[in-house]
């Protein structure tokens, strides 16, 4: 196990490189630059002007240079430089913002997995029952429906019928945990319905293939109730591919989450990133994309060691 984790940690620097350079170089065929938008501005800037702006945020060199730059201030000195339209450092105001998409994204999976798990054993378990027939429609809709149109519907309807509109002010979790959690699970809900549903239809497909097996077979002959079959032999056997759905879902949530944020006014990294693409604040862009790419390279390594522990004839070598 051991030396699975170090080769695997070695993998994870050539593909943060390779990300990275994707990154660098997509920003910068976006169709605009940050110097069109600084001008738009301040319309008095003359040519002049513009080349020592672009000189001053280092964009005159070739673009390996600039890259050569960016990733040495990272490795080094762990830097991610200065937003380009507000002069502050990067890592300031995505410490200002982290915590809300985290906040969001977890309290998201969380709520998904609470749902989906146990509807998805059920439905296995009564099979071809109208509860089993039931579960799966909602499933197929809850993947179906986008969560951007259900979250307008969400903001638009209650303003209209009881004119009433979440808050657009951040509430603290320290200040007010009740009203935080008010203010986090309606969005929270709406980012993790589809998940809810993928997790319900995998979770349901395992469990049958499960149930089939002999070992299950000899459970029931054995006598043991229904309770004991499904939580001692069937699920966590059946929780493996799940875990995986799951782990390919952190990917889901991010993207969903610049959605969400944005239409529910909450000032996180999504909202964070896409007022950064419109100003073309490439630092800021660049930052944001480096460490979700990381997080979710780390977190495919932690499902990987989860597997061992869910079933031990799992070796890594």
């Amino acid at each position: 196990m051991r030396s699975y984790i170090i080769r695997r940690v070695l993998l994870i620097i050539p593909t943060f490189i390779v990300v990275s350079i994707i990154i660098f170089l997509i920003l910068r065929l976006i169709p605009g630059s940050v110097i069109d938008t600084i001008a738009a501005q301040y319309i008095y800037l003359s040519n002049l002007d513009k080349t020592a702006i672009e000189k001053a945020l280092g964009l005159n060199v070739p673009l390996y240079i600039q890259y050569f730059r960016w990733m040495g201030q990272i490795f080094l000195h762990g830097d991610f430089g200065k937003s380009f339209i507000t002069n502050l450092p990067v890592t300031t105001e995505i410490k200002a913002r982290w915590p809300v998409t985290f906040e969001l994204g977890i309290l998201a999976l969380i709520l998904a997995q609470l749902i989906a798990l146990p509807v998805g054993i059920y439905s296995a378990m009564r099979q071809d029952t109208v509860g089993d027939y039931i579960t799966r429609t909602i499933a197929v809709l809850l993947i179906a429906v986008p969560d951007f149109w259900v979250a307008t519907l969400v903001i638009v309807f209650p303003s209209i019928w009881w004119h009433y509109t979440p808050s657009i002010m951040l509430i603290s979790f320290g200040k007010d945990p009740l009203g935080n959690l008010k203010m986090f699970i309606i969005p929270a809900i709406v980012l993790g319905m589809q998940l809810s549903g993928m997790t319900m239809r995998m979770m349901r497909t395992m469990m049958l293939e499960v149930l089939r097996q002999d070992y299950i077979r000899t459970a029931w002959a054995k006598g043991l109730t229904e309770r004991t079959v499904v939580m001692r032999h069937a699920l966590k056997n059946a929780f493996i591919p799940v875990i995986t759905i799951i782990g390919w879902q952190i990917p889901l949530l991010v993207g969903g989450a610049v959605i969400i944020e944005n239409i529910f006014q909450l000032p996180g990294m999504g909202q964070l990133m896409v007022s950064s693409v419109q100003q073309r604040d490439y630092p800021t862009i660049s930052a944001i994309m480096i460490i979700l790419t990381s997080a979710v390279l780390i977190l495919n390594l932690l499902i990987d060691m989860v597997y061992s522990f869910l079933d031990p004839r799992i070796h890594y070598k």
